[in-house]
């Protein structure tokens, strides 16, 4: 039997980008060090989950979804490495500015996708809006060595977190249940 209806990936790539975004900024909001939990949901959720996820709206023919579940997870990866570099005697430690750089760069590549979702649903729309003002927070606060600029962009990155959660728990159960059960604003 050929099965031509392939499952939606998007709510596998949004958790593990939500889920380990949430972490992060609870960690940037100064409640919680940087330690292994981060690290690993990094390497294997936000990252490597997220790449498969990309990967499979490859399949489904899905070029917004490829190019933002592979470059997200891809970021995970590279942000984990960033970290763990120095650690390792591997990199020089990270110069605040140049990182702020980094994630301005982020900012804007994430400004060009939000425009992507003007036609998607809101609450995609928001997570992406909320992300492109994250990524603007956290490359300004990294550029100026502000922490309380840092500490705001925590709490901005907790919603964007717990904005692509709601959205894919709402793809799965709704799905699941055949009408709306967490609305996402179709």
């Amino acid at each position: 039997m050929n099965n031509t209806t392939l499952a939606n990936p998007a709510p596998l790539g949004l958790m593990g980008f939500g889920m380990t975004t949430i972490l992060l900024n609870l960690h940037n909001i100064g409640l919680f060090d940087m330690d292994a939990i981060i690290l690993a949901m990094g390497i294997f959720y936000g990252g490597i989950a997220q790449i498969f996820a990309g990967l499979l709206e490859f399949k489904k023919g899905n070029t917004f979804g490829l190019t933002a579940f592979t470059s997200y997870g891809s970021f995970w990866l590279t942000l984990v490495a960033i970290l763990l570099l120095p650690k390792l005697g591997l990199a020089d430690e990270v110069d605040g500015r140049f990182f702020g750089a980094w994630l301005a760069l982020w900012g804007i590549f994430t400004l060009f996708l939000f425009f992507g979702t003007l036609k998607a649903p809101k609450m995609l729309q928001f997570v992406f809006a909320s992300l492109t003002l994250l990524f603007a927070l956290l490359a300004i606060g990294h550029l100026t060595d502000s922490a309380a600029l840092l500490r705001i962009a925590g709490w901005v990155g907790i919603v964007c977190g717990v904005s692509a959660f709601w959205l894919a728990m709402g793809e799965v159960l709704n799905e699941k249940f055949g009408r709306t059960v967490l609305p996402t604003g179709e």
